[in-house]
């Protein structure tokens, strides 16, 4: 079975339309290693029936907030930095002051929409869960302008409260081509300051659920994993991919144990180590406080980096951007 992060769809591996995007030149070494988390609330997560969460994506409980602080507190420990990216929703929440210790440890902290909207909807009722319950809040607009103004309202939500700019854009949800054809949305979000995004999620198989996932399996999430570099669009945005399998790849749709996650996460961390690639770690502290309550994917990443000694690093995706530029 085959998926990708948002609709998970069945395709097959290799599907990244890649003749528009230009790759862009990449040192053989270091390994850049990133580690980042949405933050944001996952439904399924704590409670497999839970769905109330596609209403509320920003209105984050203790238990994430505390992950977020310990996973950042273990990746600065390790010499790295943790990229964070908010839902705007967030910022109505009565206390940020722990987003502001991230930001003091210097951790980074991007743009993740602010009503976790799907960038690739075709009318005003797809865009979120919240606008079918509540048409009213997007009268009068049309799709383009909706999206453009949710992303742009995160934004203001951030200089507001946390005083910064955001560091660069994610998508709600993963695409397997990215943005490829789809140069409006690159225009709206160069137009509204961003000069990356990272919005590409390969294509890659997951193997049939609640069952070990075969070598068959490892060997086709690595083989996704080398169409996840870093691009840049012939508009001159750049693409960050997100790299495979995320947590909620693995334990929504995979119905994954922890085990199995780790040894995925371990042998594609392995390949992109030995090859001088780039790996972009997604997942949720939604979602990780439930299932990897000890920090095993994190202290695995962190462990492995180290070990490496000069041959890898980890980064935030600004410096991604950096070596594909």
């Amino acid at each position: 079975m085959m998926i990708h992060r948002r609709d998970f769809l069945k395709a097959s591996v290799g599907a990244i339309a890649s003749s528009t995007l230009a790759v862009a030149s990449e040192s053989p070494s270091p390994a850049l290693i990133a580690i980042t988390l949405d933050l944001e609330m996952a439904r399924n997560f704590p409670r497999w029936e839970e769905t109330g969460w596609d209403y509320e994506k920003g209105n984050l409980n203790q238990e994430s907030k505390d992950y977020t602080l310990e996973a950042a507190r273990r990746v600065k420990q390790a010499g790295g930095r943790l990229h964070t990216f908010a839902v705007g929703q967030t910022f109505e929440q009565e206390n940020v002051d722990w987003m502001k210790q991230l930001i003091h440890e210097g951790h980074a902290i991007g743009n993740h929409t602010y009503d976790h909207v799907y960038l690739l909807a075709k009318d005003l009722p797809d865009l979120q869960y919240r606008f079918q319950r509540a048409p009213w809040l997007l009268e009068g607009r049309d799709v383009a302008s909706a999206l453009r103004e949710n992303i742009r309202r995160c934004t203001q939500a951030m200089e507001t409260r946390l005083g910064i700019k955001p560091a660069g854009f994610r998508t709600p949800g993963g695409f397997a081509q990215g943005l490829t054809g789809r140069e409006d949305l690159q225009r709206m979000l160069l137009d509204l300051g961003f000069t990356w995004a990272s919005c590409q999620y390969p294509a890659h198989p997951i193997g049939e659920p609640m069952k070990r996932p075969a070598s068959a399996t490892i060997d086709g999430i690595i083989e996704a994993q080398k169409g996840a570099q870093p691009r840049r669009y012939p508009t001159g945005l750049l693409e960050i991919p997100m790299s495979p399998i995320s947590d909620i790849g693995a334990f929504r749709n995979g119905r994954w144990e922890l085990s199995w996650f780790l040894e995925a996460i371990g042998a594609v961390l392995d390949h992109c180590i030995a090859g001088g690639q780039c790996f972009d770690f997604l997942a949720h502290p939604s979602c990780l406080y439930v299932v990897d309550p000890k920090f095993q994917a994190i202290d695995l990443i962190c462990r492995k980096v180290v070990n490496a000694g000069p041959k890898a690093a980890i980064v935030t995706l600004d410096r991604f951007a950096e070596r594909a530029r």
